[in-house]
């Protein structure tokens, strides 16, 4: 049976190793290279194309949702399992939309991240209970009314947009060449006058308005 290849993208040596050293034991499964940031994950994946990439999110340089983004453009076919410190709305959604298979915390047992990279393997996702849940509860949320979109001015349509692609306030800042203040501002517009708790539900929102393209 051949083995499942797994790449690790953690900027933490001891981390990297321990999981390593506990995949390495499984029969079934091989470390075929890690990376300690963002942009070395993804030139390796290029390079390796492996069936899974175990993905922190808090990297020097890009970060994991960035990372995981690239890492699926130059390698369609591997799985990316988000594997971190942070169950937060705001880096929970942009990871899934970027392309992660499964979200999972740092303090799930071996065993368990074992049984997730199988079923990544077998195009299964794997998600942790508390983010199962946030992402339950976002996507059963009621529906905002569909003519709401037209209270946005033109510039708050953009920050919408780019919400819903995963990128951060700086990121929107620099993309929109915008102060990070202005950014901030127009975000809690956007939420108010759609009547949204948070941003997961504004990139809901976009998507099922299709303002931004399904990926």
């Amino acid at each position: 049976m051949d083995r499942i290849s797994v790449m690790l993208v953690d900027d933490h040596r001891v981390v990297r190793q321990g999981l390593r050293d506990f995949l390495e034991l499984q029969d079934d499964i091989e470390v075929v290279g890690e990376a300690p940031s963002g942009e070395e994950g993804v030139k390796l994946a290029q390079e390796l194309l492996p069936d899974v990439v175990l993905m922190d999110l808090v990297l020097p340089g890009i970060d994991g949702v960035e990372a995981t983004r690239r890492v699926k453009s130059v390698s369609p076919s591997t799985r990316i399992i988000v594997l971190t410190s942070f169950a937060d709305d705001d880096k929970v959604f942009p990871a899934v939309k970027a392309g992660a298979i499964s979200y999972l915390l740092k303090d799930v047992q071996p065993e368990e991240l074992a049984r997730a990279i199988r079923a990544a393997q077998r195009n299964e996702a794997v998600l942790h209970s508390e983010v199962a849940a946030k992402l339950m509860q976002e996507f059963t949320a009621p529906r905002p009314a569909e003519d709401s979109v037209e209270q946005l001015t033109e510039r708050e349509m953009d920050v919408l947009r780019l919400i819903a692609k995963g990128q951060s306030n700086k990121e929107i800042a620099d993309t929109l060449i915008i102060s990070e203040k202005t950014v901030k501002t127009h975000v809690s517009n956007i939420l108010s006058k759609l009547h949204l708790a948070d941003r997961t539900q504004a990139a809901i929102y976009a998507l099922r308005q299709r303002l931004v393209p399904m990926e």
